[in-house]
């Protein structure tokens, strides 16, 4: 039985001699032309998991990069990141014409830095399962700009503020990068509306259901698991879109339920709490008094 495990990368050196590269330049990080990385003569099937942050901005044909669980071709500028771990799959024809720019930093390059710490807030290294950011030519051509600077400052002579210099440069396109996505929610509406449809749809099925009684309220966790996405992304999506993180949009769907049940029902308040989850009646009135101001009572004598 063929072994289906990813193929571990861990060191930049390593990439470079698999890749048919020039020795790297600075062992901790290097900038590379997609054009003279060599493919297998053969079509490829597989995953790889490197042990470096690998940013990567691609236009390619008869390839496709599996980036959680969502699978990309390349035929438009696409760009997207993978931190220490993550697995990476691809698919290739024997005739491959790829073009781009690949950034890599081995987490020992940031050490004693303030960017060592910080470059996790960027929540495009945590999308396990997201869409690549998708750029216009402009925005492509600011990355690769940035890209080259970085390329240029590491084959010089090597400083005392070397260091320094492309770590700015890295934050740099990380900021801009973390911009663009902020556009692509907004710019690509459909996709990220879909992905709020079909929120509604999983809430509305769930407390429609049994679910409720058996597991208590949906968790992020769940919601996100269920959408196939991260959690990070669905915050910062729904965030853009409706300026609410996720956990709110439960309650919110949470409160329209008990609503419906106060006013059309006759149980009692204790009952409706059981009903949505709750063990104590207590929070339930407490969350339903901060999300309308009224405590369950009062809603429902508003109806009479």
């Amino acid at each position: 039985m063929p072994d289906t495990s990813p193929f571990k990368i861990s060191t930049i050196s390593a990439f470079h001699k698999l890749r048919g590269l020039p020795k790297p330049q600075h062992p901790l990080i290097s900038v590379v032309n997609i054009e003279d990385v060599v493919m297998p003569p053969v079509p490829v099937q597989g995953t790889a998991v490197f042990d470096f942050y690998a940013i990567s901005i691609k236009r390619a044909s008869n390839v496709k990069y599996k980036y959680g669980q969502q699978l990309y071709d390349f035929d438009e500028g696409v760009m997207f990141f993978t931190a220490p771990g993550q697995v990476v799959g691809i698919e290739a024809s024997e005739e491959v014409k790829h073009s781009g720019w690949i950034l890599l930093i081995h987490p020992d390059f940031l050490w004693n830095t303030h960017l060592a710490q910080n470059i996790r807030k960027y929540e495009f290294f945590d999308y396990a399962v997201n869409e690549a950011l998708f750029l216009s030519e402009k925005e492509e051509q600011m990355i690769t700009d940035i890209l080259l600077s970085i390329q240029q400052e590491y084959c010089a002579n090597i400083d005392n503020f070397s260091q320094n210099i492309i770590i700015s440069q890295v934050e740099l396109l990380l900021n801009h990068s973390e911009r663009f996505y902020h556009r692509q929610f907004i710019t690509r509406k459909k996709a990220a509306h879909g992905i709020l449809e079909r929120m509604e749809r999983l809430l509305d099925d769930y407390f429609n259901s049994n679910e409720l009684l058996q597991k208590g309220l949906p968790t992020v966790g769940y919601i996100s698991e269920s959408l196939n996405i991260s959690p990070t992304y669905l915050r910062s999506l729904l965030n853009v879109l409706t300026g609410q993180n996720t956990q709110q949009h439960i309650h919110d769907k949470l409160i329209e339920k008990a609503k419906q049940k106060l006013s059309s029902t006759n149980l009692s308040v204790s009952e409706i709490a059981y009903e949505l989850g709750f063990e104590h009646p207590q929070s339930f009135s407490k969350l339903f008094k901060t999300k309308t101001n009224y405590s369950p009572l009062e809603f429902r004598q508003s109806f009479n």
